[in-house]
Formats: C-alpha cells, sequence, structure tokens
C-alpha cells in the first residue's frame, strides 16, 4: 500500500514539473556523450601517456641527488629571564613571556639567528671551509666546491656552454681577500647558493635552533652543518662576551701599569735603605717614611686592580653561553630527493587531464560544459 502510494506521489510530481526530468534527462545524455567522446579518441591517451613518462624519466634522472642534514642546538637564556607559575602558565597557551622578561638585554636574540646567518658577513665567512666528497680525498674550500665542483643538469651545461660564446670579456680571478663590502660577481653568486644550501629556524616558544643544510654530496652537508653550528656558536659567544673582553684587557693593562709602579717603588725604597742605613738626619727618615708610604699605596692600588682584574675574569667566564646540541652533525645515509617516481606520477596526471581538455575542446563540448556552468 505504502510502496503504491510513493508511485502514485513520483507520477504527480512528474506531471507538475516536467522540466525536472528534461532536465535530468538532459544531463544524463550530456555526460553519456562526453564519455563517449573520450573513449572515441582513447588511441590519443595511447600516444601522449608514454611519451610523458618517457620525458618525465629524462626528466627526473637528469636532476642530482641530494642530501639533508640537520643539527639542533638549545641555546642557554639569560639567568634573570622570568621563571614564574605564570610564565610556565602562559607558555602552555604558545604566549612566551620571556622576550619581554629575560631576552631584552641581548640585541641578538635566538629569534634572529636567522637573519643573523642570511647576513653576507656570515655567509661570506663560510667560503673558507676545507671540504671533501665522500668518495675522495681531495681538499677544497667550500667556495671553490660550490662555484666548480656541483653536478648540474644537462640543460644548465648547454646554457653555459651558449652564454660562454657569446661572452666575449675575461673575468677576472677574485682576490685572495674576501671584501664583504663589494663583492665579485662570482662571490655574490657563491653567497646566495649558501643561503639557498644553509637554513636556519629557531622555534618561537622553546627557542631550539635547528640548522639545515642540504648539498649533492652527504659528507659535505655533515661537514658544512657543524661548521655552521661551531661559527654561530663563536659569533654568539663574541657578541655576548664583547664588553666582558673589552673589561678584562682594560685591567689587565692597568694591572700591568700598577705592577710596574709597585716594583718600583720598592726598588726606590730598597736603593735608599741600603744607601743611608748609619744616616739618622731628619731629612733622611723624612725621605725614607716618604718612600715607604710610596711603596703601602702602589702595593694596595695594585692589589685592588689585580681583585678588579680577577673579578672581571669571572664575569667574562659567566657572560660565555653555552648551547646544548639536541642533535649533532651526521652523515645522512639516505638522499632526500629527487622524488622520481612522484614526479613521473604528477606528469602523467596533468598529461591526462591536458588530454582530455583537448579532446572535449575537439568534439565541441568543452564551450557546452562552461556555458551550462555559467547558465547555473
Amino acid at each position: 500500500m505504502a510502496e503504491h502510494m510513493n508511485t502514485e506521489q513520483e507520477k504527480q510530481s512528474v506531471v507538475e514539473n516536467p522540466s525536472v526530468t528534461e532536465d535530468s534527462k538532459k544531463q544524463s545524455i550530456s555526460y553519456l556523450k562526453l564519455w563517449e567522446d573520450v573513449k572515441k579518441r582513447k588511441r590519443l591517451y595511447y600516444k601522449v601517456l608514454p611519451v610523458t613518462f618517457i620525458l618525465a624519466a629524462i626528466y627526473s634522472l637528469s636532476l642530482p641527488n641530494y642530501y639533508d642534514c640537520s643539527v639542533v642546538l638549545a641555546p642557554e637564556l639569560n639567568s634573570n629571564r622570568s621563571s614564574s607559575s605564570l610564565t610556565s602558565l602562559m607558555s602552555s597557551f604558545g604566549v612566551n613571556l620571556n622576550s619581554s622578561a629575560g631576552m631584552t638585554n641581548d640585541a641578538i636574540r635566538p629569534d634572529l639567528y636567522p637573519e643573523l646567518m642570511n647576513s653576507v658577513t656570515f655567509r661570506a665567512s663560510l667560503f673558507d671551509i676545507k671540504v671533501h666528497r665522500l668518495k675522495e680525498d681531495t681538499m677544497m674550500t667550500y667556495y671553490d666546491y660550490l662555484l666548480n665542483g656541483q653536478k648540474s643538469t644537462w640543460w644548465a651545461d648547454g646554457m653555459k656552454a651558449i652564454f660562454s660564446i657569446f661572452s666575449s670579456k675575461k673575468e677576472k680571478k677574485d682576490p685572495p681577500a674576501v671584501n664583504t663590502f663589494k663583492l665579485t660577481k662570482k662571490q655574490t653568486l657563491v653567497a646566495k647558493m649558501i643561503s639557498k644550501k644553509v637554513v636556519c629556524d629557531v622555534d618561537k616558544k622553546t627557542y631550539v635552533i635547528t640548522i639545515q643544510v642540504t648539498d649533492q654530496d652527504p659528507l659535505i652537508a655533515a661537514l658544512i652543518a657543524d661548521s655552521v653550528q661551531q661559527r654561530l656558536q663563536d659569533f654568539i659567544t663574541t657578541y655576548r662576551t664583547r664588553k666582558a673582553r673589552v673589561d678584562v684587557e682594560y685591567y689587565r693593562a692597568l694591572e700591568v701599569q700598577s705592577k710596574k709602579r709597585y716594583e718600583k717603588a720598592v726598588a726606590d725604597y730598597a736603593w735608599f735603605s741600603d744607601h743611608n742605613q748609619h744616616v739618622f738626619l731628619e731629612s733622611v727618615r723624612s725621605q725614607q717614611l716618604k718612600l715607604e708610604n710610596e711603596v703601602s699605596i702602589q702595593q694596595r692600588a695594585y692589589q685592588q686592580i689585580a681583585s678588579q682584574l680577577q673579578v672581571s675574569e669571572a664575569k667574562l667566564q659567566e657572560e660565555k653561553p653555552a648551547f646544548t646540541t639536541l642533535q649533532p652533525a651526521t652523515v645522512p645515509l639516505k638522499k632526500t630527493g629527487p622524488s622520481r617516481a612522484k614526479m613521473c606520477l604528477v606528469f602523467l596526471f596533468l598529461a591526462f587531464i591536458g588530454t582530455t581538455i583537448y579532446i572535449l575542446y575537439k568534439e565541441g563540448d568543452l564551450m557546452a560544459l562552461i556555458s551550462g556552468g555559467d547558465d547555473e
């Protein structure tokens, strides 16, 4: 009984809305026509897809392998930073109060390390690092390796050969010393390559530093990662201890001068006493007392400066930042890329979509689909 009523309702709705059945028929017929048109030209897929696969394989095989090496560091923050329960509670919600509580004393905070490593001065400091490939023992600088020792694709080599034919000017050799104020074209090119290969990232919540180096050779990637870690630590240590080192040098110079004055006062007093042992004149005793007081004054000054020197040396040691290495540099065993299988799949997918659109265009279905979408 219920099924009969549903059938009657459907018939009534069809009678009241005949346009619904007509639209559904047109839609079904249009999709069926699309499928028939695609099947009619299916041989085009047999031509396009194999050729696309061959070209994608040639392209992907021409790309050199590359490896990634990462170093993870945890820097020591200032001792006067906030450690209250409120800071810990706010940190759990993603709000870091250390930036305003304890990081204001340093002009170079950990979150600025990426900008520091991207500076021309820091990149140029990596030019002279000695490296060698995993399967070779020939040492070379990182600058020479990036400029002449890397593998490139065949089309890149072809472009270089063509440009070398038309270039008439002979390039001058780079000067032995690197002038960061005015880099040469080759030095600028190598510096840009380093900015892409050496990347630094800092977690804004924990200030954990991640240094990632990408290179075609796994050993060179590990060597550069370790060198960048060490040079970053040295730079930060030099910056943090700059004022303390100036104080130590200042008090050390004062200590040398004060020691000379003290030794001279002692020598003058000893000479005067030796030459006036049996003289009891009041002027002699007055001069001896004066020299004795001078010895006491110079001794106290020397002791005070020596104490200040010890304090400044202790402060210098205290200002040296400590870095905890959470993940050291290791030679990667597996390549990071390129993923040649994924490249081929992407090329095949794009070729399939492009071929389908071309078939629909040739059969006149593409404009119908676009106009139908516009009518809706």
